[in-house]
């Protein structure tokens, strides 16, 4: 094993060690969706899910992790960067080998490096002033993009003026996972990219991995859209497949979930503009149930997002006794299962419930079957309601779901 695969491998080791959650190859997908969140509150980046199961060896990937991965992993284990993790941990080798270096070899080495370092920082210089894009070049930079048609998946045109930029480092990072980047040649105006689910995302234009310019986009449902969290790619049901009963997959899908041996998860998403409604001001009522709670699914894992155009929430369920492995996300607010209880979003699912999620200012109340059970608050505003996920390990059913702004008037309500 090479050198810097053997310290990939540390630092691995170390979030390990950090979490205290067991064996990496006993952790399920909610536990690589909670260190995602996780590493989002101590990071400000999100690295997600399917990039974490890669790094750890979850699922095949024969590349190693980015710089810009290893840079969080680096600041997660509160270490500046990935560079200072190497020199901290290579320290005690480079240490033990000086001692049997004759002194003549040692004052030599140190006299080659100091100069090396002198003239790698005089290159560095000059390469900057030769060919680094001025101010001017940067702010002429025009940056668009427009999704081709609606529903999922959806191919979006990106659209660039790079005139006058001189780099053969240029990229469009999709969203926060940093592996889906497109690489831009010289000359190129235009590129496309595929988004695999809805939601509103952050695109980024990146010249020699520095954001240069970044905008919204707003990827919809069109309609409710239900999929199966298959990996690499989910599979898509559409409304005549969910519509039974209430929101619930059809009988051909529910088959596919009870015959894993594997966790799996259901969701439903409606993404579509809510006009006028704020992510920061609302009331969402909905009443849930669970379809399937057997093996794998017996913690009958439940979870409600709510997004916005500028962040999220998200509110999770499960039964009483697993109550350690659910974590809330308010914005800013991150509170792990691990270090908070959370009982009192414990509750099956075998009947219908009814569950409240208010939000005033920033202020967040939830209620099972009337009763308030959880309050808290966030700094960080969610911008405008872009839309709701509901997820579950296994399958549920959605019964009715209403929307209200902050003056208790319904803008959205739908009972299937």
């Amino acid at each position: 094993m090479s050198a810097e695969k053997e310290l990939i491998s540390k630092c691995l080791q170390l979030i390990e060690n950090k979490l205290g959650w067991g064996p990496v190859n006993e952790w399920h997908n909610e536990m690589f969706e909670e260190l995602s969140q996780m590493i989002e509150k101590e990071t400000k980046v999100l690295l997600s899910s399917t990039t974490l199961k890669r790094v750890f060896g979850r699922v095949k990937y024969k590349n190693d992790p980015s710089i810009s991965t290893l840079n969080t992993f680096a600041q997660f284990l509160e270490f500046k960067n990935w560079r200072e993790f190497k020199e901290k941990n290579q320290t005690k080798t480079v240490q033990k080998s000086k001692k049997t270096w004759p002194r003549q070899h040692a004052i030599v080495i140190t006299s080659a490096a100091a100069l090396t370092l002198v003239f790698i920082s005089l290159f560095s210089l000059i390469r900057v002033d030769q060919t680094g894009p001025s101010v001017e070049e940067l702010s002429a930079i025009q940056f668009s993009s427009q999704p081709v048609t609606t529903g999922m998946p959806n191919s979006v045109v990106f659209e660039f003026d790079l005139a006058g930029i001189e780099s053969d480092d240029i990229k469009i990072q999709q969203y926060w996972d940093e592996s889906k980047t497109i690489e831009i040649k010289p000359g190129q105006t235009q590129a496309t990219g595929i988004y695999w689910r809805p939601g509103y995302f952050r695109s980024k234009l990146l010249i020699d991995g520095q954001i240069v310019r970044e905008h919204d986009l707003y990827i919809k449902s069109d309609g409710w859209l239900g999929t199966i969290g298959y990996e690499p790619v989910s599979k898509y049901l559409y409304e005549p497949d969910i519509m039974n009963e209430g929101l619930c997959l059809n009988e051909q899908a529910l088959d596919e979930i009870r015959q894993r041996d594997e966790p799996i998860t259901s969701t439903f998403h409606y993404v579509e503009e809510f006009p006028g409604l704020s992510g920061d001001n609302f009331q969402l009522d909905a009443t849930i149930s669970n379809v399937y709670n057997e093996k794998w699914a017996v913690c009958q894992y439940t979870a409600i997002y709510i997004l916005g155009s500028k962040s999220a929430i998200i509110i999770p369920f499960a039964i009483k006794g697993c109550a350690s492995d659910i974590s809330v996300m308010l914005s800013d607010n991150y509170m792990s299962g691990k270090e908070n209880d959370h009982s009192m979003l414990g509750t099956d699912f075998n009947e219908p419930r009814d569950i409240s999620i208010s939000v005033l200012n920033q202020k967040v109340a939830v209620s099972i079957d009337q009763e308030r059970v959880y309050e808290n608050q966030y700094s960080k505003a969610l911008g405008d309601f872009a839309g709701i996920r509901v997820v579950f390990e296994g399958a549920g059913r959605v019964h009715q779901i209403n929307i209200k702004n902050a003056k208790g008037t319904s803008v959205f309500e739908d009972s299937f």
